[in-house]
């Protein structure tokens, strides 16, 4: 008996780059999110999902106006349907949903986002960092804030000095994974100390945490040597210190002292009353050499490694130079405060859906690579996961993370 061929079966295309990278998202989140924050009552034909993949695309694209937005999303409106239904927008209906859809759907979204994923990839939670992150065996954070120029005509809710205007982004990065702990979006009026006490919230018992010179606030400080936590920062040169015991430099030539001191003011002495540990160091800022003074209230590290754990704060200026000049955070796609929110969160979705990407792929090159690749494929229906591990054509492997041009201590390897 003759044997019949089975019919010809066409292989289903790959769906878009755009597509693999939005459907990271779980399908009932943002619905959800929305009907929570009364978004859903305010949109009619523009959806809140087809909003959310608008700004995304805005900022895989680096588009620089809405125009852009808008003439991209319709030339490709067909491929864009099959992300979930979205629909590309007029820009009025997108310039209104940024102004009056309330952006406080778009904070939980990337924090329910990032839970997700990490909750599903244990790997991707810890991280691969190796170096320090990993030979403290504990967690290290570093906050520190950045400044986000706007236009003049924000002056009203965002102004900064005289006729400037600008936000400021206050985060706490995970230095094992790279990605925010906590994140506070605000105008650039409201200083450092004020955000520090939020900031700190979440850190646990045996924790270390750097900070920035401008975090230095005493008491908070005392409430985490109550918890727990150990700090690391940069006094201020006002803060009057006594040496109440000199401990041994040990073999590191460039550790100058390390002391046990104490408040001298009545002020300073009541907000933190114990000890603090003052180490002093040699480093090298822009090829010269520099005396630098580091406090902490950790007794038992050796002073070399005090002012190591201060050199890898330095990796959130890195991080702050990604979603800055990478990402689309230098053109704003409206001027009011609602407008700017939606901008800032959706670039810190984006930052952690690349990351993630860059993780599933082992991604051995550079960020601003990863993502320029990723802009010039989004149409492209091509397998995701295999065009990052085949992609490359120079030889060796480079950091994810570009170091920051910053102080490097001469004494310390890399």
């Amino acid at each position: 008996m003759k044997k019949t061929k089975p019919p010809h079966q066409p292989s289903q295309p790959n769906p878009t780059v755009l597509r693999q990278l939005v459907e990271l998202i779980p399908a009932y989140l943002v619905p959800k999110l929305a009907r929570e924050h009364g978004v859903d009552e305010r949109a009619r034909t523009f959806s809140p999902w087809s909003h959310v993949v608008a700004l995304l695309y805005a900022q895989f694209s680096h588009a620089l106006s809405l125009n852009d937005v808008c003439d991209g999303l319709h030339l490709q409106a067909t491929p864009l349907r099959a992300l979930r239904g979205a629909t590309p927008p007029s820009r009025n209906a997108l310039s209104h949903a940024n102004k009056v859809r309330d952006s406080a759907m778009a904070e939980p979204l990337f924090w329910r986002v990032l839970e997700h994923l990490q909750a599903r990839f244990p790997r991707f939670r810890d991280g691969h960092a190796r170096g320090l992150a990993w030979r403290f065996r504990r967690s290290i954070h570093v906050i520190d804030a950045t400044v986000i120029q706007l236009l003049a005509t924000c002056l009203d809710w965002a102004e900064h000095n005289h006729r400037k205007a600008a936000a400021k982004c206050h985060v706490r990065l995970a230095l094992r994974t790279l990605l925010p702990g906590f994140v506070v979006v605000g105008s650039a009026r409201e200083g450092e100390v004020a955000k520090l006490p939020a900031l700190c919230a979440g850190l646990r018992r045996g924790e270390i945490v750097l900070l920035d010179r401008g975090y230095h606030h005493l008491a908070c400080f005392w409430e985490l040597t109550e918890r727990g936590v150990n700090f690391v920062t940069r006094p201020k040169e006002n803060l009057r210190l006594t040496v109440v015991h000199r401990r041994p430099r040990g073999p590191d030539p460039r550790i100058l002292r390390d002391d046990e001191v104490a408040a001298t003011s009545r002020g300073a002495a009541r907000a933190y009353p114990g000890r603090l540990r003052r180490v002093t160091a040699r480093v090298c800022v822009d090829g010269r050499e520099e005396v630098m003074v580091f406090v902490t209230n950790n007794f038992k590290w050796a002073p070399s490694s005090v002012a190591e754990l201060y050199r890898c704060r330095w990796q959130i200026e890195a991080f702050f130079k990604q979603i800055k000049q990478t990402l689309q955070l230098g053109d704003f796609l409206g001027q009011s405060a609602n407008a700017v929110q939606w901008q800032v969160w959706m670039a810190l979705l984006v930052y952690v859906l690349l990351r993630f990407q860059a993780w599933c792929s082992h991604w051995a090159h550079s960020f601003s690579r990863l993502f320029t690749v990723l802009r010039a494929a989004l149409w492209l229906r091509r397998d995701l996961a295999h065009l990052l591990r085949r992609y490359g054509t120079a030889d060796g492997a480079f950091a994810l993370l570009t170091p920051a041009v910053q102080t490097e201590f001469l004494c310390f390897a890399p």
